[in-house]
């Protein structure tokens, strides 16, 4: 596409906080042959992937919604996507309401959950109230693959062997324990062996979780099920594996991983197989448990 041509599109933008999601979401927004403005949380983000990906680039903090609603605005975005994984834990650190450094729109946007504490911080309730401040500012926030939507995995055997009867009796049990963890926002991974939980995922994310699993689970061999929340909004925080998962489920001792088909997104897929099938890992994803399929 020429010069001309890209720039007669509307710009897209993309809040980008840690990890690869945000860095290939921006390259497929590049690849469609949009202009790309990219906002990286700071202390998540690294600008430096995306020196060749983005038209433009502004460090935001956290809780600066009104920066960041502002710089959107200055390019002409009025769609954009939140991608990567926020370190909630630092929402604990001592002094972490004025490290971050909300400006007057993030601080009438959090008050509630961080100072009055009339409100929750449960992942959903507080993703949910940036896509609403976005909204008012006028950009709408749409899911991350709207723009990349080779990125959601779909049905069957992703890699590996095919499973066994006690691991697929594993998956079924961990699925259920998942899909009602994340009914109550609590998180979206489990980690089973022999149909016990040995960890379950809160705020520390997905590649912790798997890790308290390996101590607790020396014998190793354990499966790890990651499913969307039953009401999922595709908006924010959608599971997502890739390479770094399965690299913390080998040095752990994990053997399964069971995702859900169509609501999880799969980075580097190629990398990811090829790691899978070395290492001796399954990796399977199904639409429904295997209780539900064969009821």
């Amino acid at each position: 596409m020429t010069h001309e041509a890209k720039s007669q599109l509307p710009p897209v933008g993309v809040l980008a906080a840690w990890g690869r999601l945000p860095v290939v979401v921006a390259e497929a927004m590049r690849n469609s042959g949009r202009r790309v403005v990219c906002l990286g949380v700071r202390d998540h983000a690294d600008k430096a992937d995306y020196r060749d990906l983005v038209d433009a680039f502004h460090w935001i903090g956290p809780s600066q919604l009104g920066t960041a609603i502002r710089l959107f605005r200055r390019y002409g975005v009025e769609r954009a996507t939140m991608a990567g994984k926020f370190h909630k834990v630092r929402l604990y650190e001592p002094g972490a309401w004025f490290r971050f450094a909300p400006d007057w729109t993030g601080f009438k946007a959090f008050y509630h959950h961080f100072i009055g504490h009339s409100g929750d911080r449960k992942d959903d309730t507080l993703l949910g109230t940036i896509v609403d401040v976005f909204a008012n500012g006028g950009i709408t926030m749409e899911p991350a693959t709207d723009f990349a939507p080779g990125l959601l995995v779909p049905e069957g055997l992703v890699a590996g062997k095919p499973l066994s009867a006690a691991q697929e009796a594993d998956v079924a049990f961990g699925w259920e324990l998942a899909r009602e963890m994340g009914r109550l926002d609590v998180g979206q991974s489990v980690c089973v062996h022999g149909r016990a939980a040995l960890a379950i995922e809160a705020i520390e994310g997905t590649d912790l979780c798997i890790k308290r699993a390996g101590e607790l689970c020396r014998q190793g061999g354990f499966t790890v099920v990651k499913v969307a929340k039953p009401e999922q909004d595709m908006r924010f925080d959608v599971p997502t594996v890739g390479v770094k998962t399965l690299e913390s489920m080998r040095a752990a001792g994990g053997r399964v991983l069971a995702i859900e088909a169509d609501r999880t997104i799969l980075l580097d897929a190629e990398a990811f197989r090829r790691f899978a099938h070395k290492h001796g890992l399954s990796v399977i994803a199904r639409r429904e448990s295997p209780a539900q399929a064969a009821a």
